[in-house]
């Protein structure tokens, strides 16, 4: 579904235009509640600010709608499926019965699965997982241990976070095989400290972001890695999520902005999918050798896989491959040059 762009959205949350509600809805990640454009609790930073299509989105994202403007409305079903996530969200270490939600939204286990997954676009079982990986993310950007933060996320072991929460992450193995084959991705570059820059999504999420010397030759590159794929370049009226994204990735990069959560498309071997996702946990500023990671995925023999994976990384500095160097200490290689894996990780460290 599209949304207006940034700009529109923003004048109309500050004038409070009742014209653009249901165009989109609005979160503030510091209350962690969700508005329509004319709601009239007290304006927020724009920093703080996430966009939505609908009401779903917003309430996948974590976010509880504003008891001032009601944006799920009055709906007594909605009402009773939003406790609902707000249990699942409470409980998250838990092993949750479809019984014990249906007692609270006054429903049958089976119906309860098929409306949850109606209004939320998720089964209950995949909303509780989705809010483990909040969970998870914040407890390690709060400089929580790997280890201690998955656990308090629910996940109950280091290969449930790296397996199961991440099986369903990306494209299928037969789509990736085919190239892309079917897909509409959309694709924009910019010019950054660390040269030019694209960025492309699938209707999931960001699955590249390159570097090189020039738009052509990155195009090329994409081109290459998805044949088959309708490769659109990515106009903000119509695509404003990706555009916004590339915006905040450049602003990370070139000015040390806040590092964007956007939603990722991985797209890989089962291999690489686990160690791309295992990347995803080490924080700013730290590194770890290949060695390292390798025992973190409980496979300790597979130090040269793991390199390799690094090596194939689609999706530069958003799955941050950078961080991990030989266990000498050196920097190894970079998928595109050490110069800028140099620069990515001082500019890392003077950020602590």
């Amino acid at each position: 579904m599209s949304i207006p762009s940034d700009k529109a959205m923003i004048e109309a949350i500050k004038n409070r235009d009742k014209s653009f509600d249901g165009q989109f809805y609005y979160g503030v990640i510091t209350t962690g509640v969700f508005c329509i454009p004319s709601c009239s609790t007290k304006s927020a930073n724009l920093e703080n600010l996430r966009f939505f299509a609908d009401i779903e989105s917003a309430i996948q994202a974590g976010f509880r709608p504003c008891k001032r403007c009601c944006p799920a409305g009055e709906n007594t079903r909605t009402q009773k499926l939003i406790e609902v996530a707000r249990y699942i969200e409470e409980h998250i270490e838990d092993k949750i019965t479809l019984s014990q939600l249906g007692d609270i939204a006054e429903l049958s286990p089976s119906r309860l699965q098929r409306v949850f997954k109606e209004v939320f676009g998720v089964s209950p079982k995949q909303y509780q997982n989705a809010v483990r990986m909040r969970h998870f993310k914040r407890s390690l950007k709060e400089g929580g241990a790997v280890t201690d933060a998955i656990y308090s996320s629910g996940f109950g072991s280091i290969s449930r976070i790296y397996g199961e929460s991440m099986r369903n992450i990306g494209m299928t193995p037969k789509a990736y095989r085919a190239g892309g084959e079917g897909e509409i991705i959309h694709y924009a570059c910019r010019n950054t400290v660390l040269g030019c820059m694209i960025m492309a999504a699938t209707e999931k999420g960001v699955c590249s972001v390159q570097f090189g010397d020039d738009e052509d030759s990155l195009v090329g590159l994409l081109s290459k890695e998805f044949p088959h794929a309708d490769l659109l370049l990515s106009a903000a009226q119509n695509d404003p999520e990706l555009d916004h994204w590339m915006d905040a990735l450049d602003r990370y990069i070139s000015e040390g902005a806040p590092r964007p959560d956007v939603p990722l498309d991985i797209r890989g071997t089962a291999f690489q999918i686990k160690v791309w996702s295992f990347l995803l946990s080490i924080k700013e500023g730290d590194v770890m050798s290949y060695g390292e990671v390798a025992e973190h995925i409980d496979n300790p023999k597979a130090v040269r896989a793991v390199g390799t994976a690094c090596g194939k990384n689609p999706i530069g500095v958003l799955v941050p491959c950078h961080r991990v160097l030989r266990s000498d200490g050196s920097l190894g290689g970079y998928r595109w040059g050490l110069e800028r894996k140099r620069a990515l990780l001082d500019k890392e460290r003077q950020r602590r």
